[in-house]
């Protein structure tokens, strides 16, 4: 079966005559026939039947017909599409996928907005710690976002390298709690496990099976099994539940000046070791310029994110 012989027979079918078909395709009769005859007896049907009217299509030959039309709108689809790619510059590519992070939202933005090719494609994916290991591994991301606390950073170093990936430090901050601005803990210099107590845990959910180290949050053992749990898919969900209830989540502490951050302050855990926040890619791999570029907007958009925190949780001290 050939593209050719579906053309015939497509064409056949607007025209209502073989002769008009050849006509109208500048081909002789006899040479449309055969090719037609010859497709009929490889796939042991018959398409039409022929009367001094033209021709007459069987049930076979019309739900033939349906799919030798598709397949020809795919082909010449296929055909527009690369044949005009090949004419064109070639297109860029940049692919990050991230934990739940608002600096790396803010640094994909900003590339953005830079001057750019003509043609390029960039993603950008929030999602578990361990679907940014899976996608920057299997080269459906660049690079991956990430961060790693002490109780967790063993395994996930063992992790990375049995896949030849490479974290890459950026910055070290203190463990968090997230809360809303009138949350009763709120005017506390830092809060202790204890002082959580009693209080609904919002956490993101997780794969079934999935290791508790590529856990979003910073990792307390009187959290494993808390009294009241609150679970949410993303981000936006999640500074929802956090604005207009007394629950808490536990982190990086980083904040933006988004919209989404307007309600929500955050407080040290005390006596909790760092966070590391960094970025992972394949060992020895060559990262594009503008991997390299997000890199440098990634780093800035930390640092500023780090000190905007600072700067809010001082002013929310110092409203009376």
């Amino acid at each position: 079966m050939t593209f050719q012989q579906l053309t015939y027979l497509v064409e056949i079918s607007k025209c209502g005559s073989i002769n008009k078909a050849a006509n109208k395709l500048f081909l002789s009769q006899s040479g449309i026939s055969t090719a037609v005859r010859e497709l009929e007896e490889e796939l042991g049907i018959q398409f039409f039947v022929r009367s001094n009217r033209g021709v007459e299509f069987t049930p076979d030959g019309r739900e033939f017909l349906g799919y030798a039309a598709s397949l020809l709108e795919q082909k010449q689809w296929i055909e527009t599409r690369y044949g005009e790619a090949r004419n064109a510059a070639p297109a860029t590519y940049l692919s990050v996928s991230s934990q739940r992070y608002p600096f790396t939202e803010d640094a994909f933005i900003e590339l953005l907005q830079e001057p750019e090719a003509n043609r390029y494609q960039f993603s950008v994916r929030e999602v578990d710690m361990d679907a940014v290991i899976d996608d920057v591994y299997d080269h459906r991301a660049d690079i991956g976002v990430i961060c790693l606390t002490e109780l967790s950073e063993k395994m996930i170093f063992r992790f990375l390298d049995s896949r030849s990936l490479v974290f890459h430090e950026i910055a070290v901050v203190a463990p968090c709690v997230y809360v809303r601005r009138a949350h009763p803990l709120a005017e506390l210099p830092a809060v202790t496990e204890a002082d959580l107590g009693g209080y609904p845990y919002i956490s993101f959910e997780r794969e079934q099976g999935v290791a508790v180290d590529f856990s979003e949050e910073y990792r307390m053992m009187s959290l494993k099994r808390p009294a009241r749990q609150i679970r949410v898919n993303n981000r936006s969900t999640m500074l929802r539940v956090l604005s207009y209830t007394d629950g808490f989540t536990t982190g990086s502490g980083l904040i933006t000046k988004s919209s989404g951050y307007r309600k929500i302050i955050t407080l040290p855990l005390a006596e909790k070791s760092g966070i590391r926040i960094g970025w992972i890619a394949l060992k020895g791999g060559k990262l594009s310029a503008h991997a390299e570029r997000f890199l440098k907007l990634l780093e800035k958009h930390i640092l500023e994110s780090i000190q905007f925190t600072s700067e809010a949780r001082q002013r929310s001290r110092q409203v009376p």
